[in-house]
């Protein structure tokens, strides 16, 4: 039996929340879902749970990630750690807030029903339990500051993907449009995505070339950025 070494000290419960972004009609969009038991319960909540015995808390996010995904090895990323004390009504909790991004053709539309969630968008939040409102307005300057010097949100695009697709994600990152020619040229000084000969011609009859991502390249080039 292992000695009580803070038996003395005060017991808080630890959580992890997590910020599933997902890309859909030009917009980024979160996950939400009605929460099932009290406090706040059946108000819009960011998908978390507590860290159970024995778990780290990257493996405690990358659990409710998988739970409330149905998908595997998720990209994530922690945005911080929330404790005031009086940021839980319930308890004194800690949590510890990981932003992930998901491709919404690879989501599990069951899970939707199942956690009574729903995709909203980044413009159109509702006002959600806790300080939940202010971990998105943290992991969106976050991954803005990611953005200006390496390349992100891929995770959020199908494997095939045009040049003015990609432009959207960013525009829809920084919440304002961009200069195609800098972006463009930009994009070809990271040399991280390999040009298709199949077009896309859903979007105009001349159509847009497809583009793949180097994932040797492009992991190369996030190793080197790292910080």
């Amino acid at each position: 039996m292992s000695a009580a070494f803070y038996q003395d000290e005060v017991k808080f419960f630890v959580a992890v929340d997590c910020i599933i972004l997902g890309f859909n009609n030009k917009e980024l969009n979160v996950l939400l879902h009605r929460r099932k038991f009290e406090p706040v319960k059946g108000e819009w909540s960011l998908m978390g749970g507590f860290v159970k015995s024995g778990e780290n808390i990257n493996d405690a996010a990358s659990r409710v990630l998988t739970e409330c995904t149905g998908i595997g090895s998720l990209f994530m990323e922690q945005v911080g750690a929330y404790g005031e004390v009086a940021r839980d009504s319930g308890e004194r909790v800690i949590s510890i807030a990981y932003y992930a991004l998901v491709n919404i053709d690879d989501f599990n539309l069951d899970l939707l029903k199942q956690y009574d969630a729903k995709w909203t968008k980044l413009n159109d939040l509702p006002d959600l339990i806790f300080d939940h409102n202010k971990m998105i307005v943290d992991t969106m300057a976050k991954l803005k500051r990611k953005a200006i010097t390496r390349p992100v949100g891929f995770n959020l695009l199908p494997e095939k993907f045009t040049l003015p697709q990609l432009q959207t994600l960013y525009e829809a990152i920084f919440q304002t449009p961009l200069d195609k020619r800098n972006f463009r040229k930009k994009l070809n000084l990271m040399d991280i995505l390999e040009k298709l000969d199949e077009k896309d011609k859903k979007s105009s009859k001349r159509g847009a070339f497809y583009y793949m991502l180097n994932k040797e390249k492009y992991g190369k080039l996030l190793s080197d950025n790292v910080g």
